[in-house]
């Protein structure tokens, strides 16, 4: 019964973020669970190279180049699935900075790429979900930068804040019409997102994240996406407004 839980066969996920990292590995799993993937992402030739590695597994995917920030962009893509069963919002981008020398372009960037494009991706979904009577499971991507906070995490931090507010008040509101609605809050994990830190600074940052973790090391995004499945699958049929926290043990938040 725990294995027939996480079947997706016959339905569809729509990914946004997924050209790499934790997107890339969460439309994999998701295809190697049966689930036909819709992959969205800005970035033409990762997209591609993700639905190649989904259709090499015996996987079916579709792709859709697109702007998380532009509305009309997500629900023309969303309106190409013929089905929603799984929207998983996964689109980010990181930027650190100390609180006296954060620039308006800056937050105006992390905000809108990290909550407006989540925000657009759940209530373009949840629309398109409610118009065909779907009783599936909306995935969020939120960060232990909204838990904790931390030197240089204005941007970031309040983003993915707002993410776990989102999630919290969408379960609530989608509860009645059979839609559950959870986010994976990971901590540290090695992507090519963080990849982009000076080497030296990178090494120094997962030292100090390992030592950090009882478990004494760094996430993978496949981990990451494993957490996503459970949400996605009927394994956590009774689990919505929850915030999953993929993060070693680092932090503990009630």
């Amino acid at each position: 019964m725990a294995v027939q839980a996480y079947d997706l066969t016959g339905r569809t996920a729509f990914i946004t973020g997924a050209a790499g990292g934790i997107g890339r590995a969460s439309a994999i799993l998701l295809a190697q669970a049966g689930a036909t993937v819709h992959c969205a992402d800005r970035d033409a030739p990762g997209l591609h190279e993700t639905a190649t590695l989904i259709k090499g597994r015996g996987g079916a995917a579709h792709t859709h180049h697109l702007d998380v920030t532009d509305r009309a962009q997500v629900r023309q893509a969303i309106a190409a699935c013929d089905r929603l069963d799984v929207p998983a919002a996964i689109a980010g981008v990181m930027h650190s900075s100390p609180v006296l020398e954060t620039r308006d372009e800056d937050l105006d960037r992390v905000l809108n790429v990290n909550f407006k494009g989540v925000l657009y991706a759940c209530q373009e979904a949840a629309r398109a979900m409610l118009e065909t009577g779907v009783r599936g499971s909306i995935v969020t991507m939120a960060s232990g930068a909204g838990d904790t906070g931390g030197p240089g995490l204005l941007c970031y931090g309040a983003a993915e804040a707002a993410v776990v507010q989102l999630t919290k008040s969408l379960a609530t509101e989608m509860g009645r019409y059979g839609i559950r609605v959870n986010a994976v809050a990971p901590g540290w994990i090695r992507t090519p997102m963080t990849e982009r830190y000076d080497s030296a600074a990178l090494a120094h940052t997962e030292s100090v994240m390992a030592r950090m973790s009882p478990l004494g090391r760094v996430g993978t995004a496949e981990e990451v996406a494993h957490a996503g499945l459970h949400l996605a699958s009927e394994a956590s049929a009774f689990t919505t407004g929850q915030i999953i926290r993929p993060n070693g043990g680092v932090a503990m938040p009630w």
